[in-house]
């Protein structure tokens, strides 16, 4: 008798330490006994999340959810996570609810942040919100739906009626469509065999030739134009530097004053001239010497005619007797 009381009282404390565990794991596993600190996360929708699911960080767990509140002053869901004391979050590490697997359980997933600082008990980090599942699937199944809409309106009957002129042309236009074909057939047998206009550009040589030389007259003519204009920027260089006759006389200053000077000394000599000093401006404004000019033009022209009159010995005689 007594064997058989120790042995119920070793079931009944194996029963009650079997079922401590499972009240554990149920509301949060022996986390919620261990040492660590407690951070929040404020969503829109928690989609089915509960106390006591994991909260992990690149996958491994950190903690769990200890606590879910309404927030009505700012119509939002309050989620208290405790995380284990070695486990350090980034005040700009972001939280977002996700969910093992399509039909999976739901967990708090937690990136690792950029920033330096680390978070302290009760802080409040930012959310990101996960598409909703429930909202996912009712899309699918309205693309679904409107597929299966869109295939019965294409009958059998709606299809013939579709298709039936395009059968009905092709059945009038059989002959010319054959005779087309055959002919496009023979086309491209031809250009295959490098027969006819087209043939020749594909398979000839010949204009590959051509255009290779004329690529490479373009490539000379190109390169005599790059010594051209370096040659000119040469000479450019040159005459910016004062070197050269175009360079002396652009940069040289003595050839400016001697242009000067002399257009100067023009002014003053014509100004003599249009006010009749010297001999040529007594040449070009006095009437005096016109009039004489004029005066002796006239005697020649007589003395000539009367020349004219006498013959050749008698000038002659008339010539000698003046001169001696």
């Amino acid at each position: 008798m007594k064997n058989s009381l120790e042995t119920r009282l070793g079931i009944f404390v194996a029963l009650a330490v079997i079922a401590a565990v499972l009240i554990l794991e149920t509301i949060g596993g022996v986390e919620r006994f261990q040492r660590g600190y407690r951070i929040n996360a404020e969503f829109n929708n928690i989609q089915d999340l509960k106390e006591g699911d994991r909260v992990k960080m690149a996958g491994v767990e950190v903690g769990r959810v200890e606590k879910i509140t309404l927030d009505e002053t700012n119509n939002k869901v309050r989620v208290t996570m405790k995380l284990k004391k070695d486990v350090l979050v980034k005040t700009d590490s972001t939280a977002r609810i996700k969910f093992t697997g399509l039909i999976g359980q739901n967990y708090i997933s937690l990136d690792f942040g950029s920033g330096s600082v680390t978070a302290t008990n009760d802080a409040l980090l930012v959310t990101a919100e996960q598409p909703d599942f429930n909202k996912m699937m009712e899309k699918l199944d309205n693309v679904a739906s409107g597929i299966d809409r869109m295939t019965r309106n294409f009958s059998g009957e709606k299809i013939d009626n579709l298709l039936g002129p395009f059968t009905d042309f092709l059945t009038a236009n059989k002959e010319p469509l054959t005779a087309s074909i055959a002919n496009l057939r023979a086309i491209s047998t031809q250009i295959s065999k490098g027969e006819g206009t087209m043939g020749r550009l594909i398979y000839d040589d010949g204009l590959y030739n051509s255009a290779m030389a004329s690529v490479s007259n373009m490539n000379s003519v190109a390169g005599d134009i790059k010594l051209a204009v370096s040659d000119a920027r040469n000479m450019l260089d040159e005459a910016k530097n004062g070197n050269g006759t175009i360079g002396k006389l652009v940069k040289d200053d003595a050839l400016y004053r001697e242009s000067v000077a002399s257009m100067t000394s023009l002014h003053e000599i014509l100004e003599k001239i249009n006010k009749g000093n010297g001999s040529v401006g007594k040449l070009v404004n006095d009437d005096e010497f016109l009039r004489n000019a004029k005066l002796s033009l006239q005697k020649i022209d007589k003395a000539t005619e009367g020349l004219e009159d006498q013959g050749p010995l008698s000038v002659l005689g008339l010539v000698v007797n003046k001169l001696f």
